[in-house]
């Protein structure tokens, strides 16, 4: 892989870990052991069976796991500490063949751009669960299944149209994430309320019975 392949293929990895860490995965190591494409050296790793199994595995509770409202939001979360490692080491390790400096910033765009992706799903997926149906969680969740594969095999196969379109990507999240953040913090106040007023009754039932034992205790 030349120099612009090798860094599209480390932006395109880093950018769909964040999204869907086990599809990336199981999709380079596929496309790597069918001999569609060639892994740097240090992805080859991938190609392992071992590897293959587990992250088809993982990429199969995900798929689950993904598409049931309010779970969705607890395997993100718990992902958070996985997916964003998990793209900065694969995208450091994609860079490794030009030179130890660049896979430092790897490590460091990759983990970024994780971080961003991750983020935006998560974000995304806390106000679209608040709609009750199920369809809106399924139509996103496949979406982004989609989305990934695509734009892997883009940044594999066409490496400039893939950094072109991860540039609007990138402009598109900057415009979205405040419109992401406001949603998701009217979710989390009105979750909030819900206990305080639950916290309120509670505390005025407790009151009345403890008024009622003492006007009993009087008689």
């Amino acid at each position: 892989m030349d120099t612009v392949s090798l860094i599209a293929a480390a932006l395109g990895v880093a950018w769909a870990s964040g999204i869907n860490l086990y599809a990336a995965i199981l999709m380079l190591g596929l496309m790597g052991s069918m001999g569609a494409i060639e892994l740097p050296p240090e992805l080859e790793i991938l190609q392992n069976p071992a590897v293959l199994i587990a992250a088809a595995f993982m990429y199969c509770v995900e798929f689950f796991a993904d598409k049931i409202p309010g779970i969705d939001t607890v395997w993100d979360a718990i992902h958070s500490f996985i997916r964003i490692p998990a793209g900065a080491m694969l995208a450091a390790a994609t860079l490794a063949p030009i030179s130890p400096e660049a896979e430092l910033i790897g490590l460091l765009l990759g983990g970024t751009l994780a971080a961003g992706t991750h983020f935006t799903k998560a974000g995304s997926r806390v106000v679209i669960n608040t709609s009750p149906e199920p369809v809106t969680n399924w139509t996103a969740s496949i979406g982004e299944d989609l989305m990934v594969i695509a734009g892997l095999w883009t940044a594999l196969n066409y490496p400039v149209l893939f950094i072109v379109l991860l540039v609007a990507f990138i402009a598109l999240v900057i415009w979205l994430a405040p419109k992401v953040w406001r949603g998701a913090k009217r979710v989390f106040s009105k979750i909030t309320g819900w206990f305080s007023k639950t916290d309120s009754a509670d505390i005025s039932a407790a009151a009345e019975l403890d008024d009622s034992t003492k006007r009993t205790d009087s008689g």
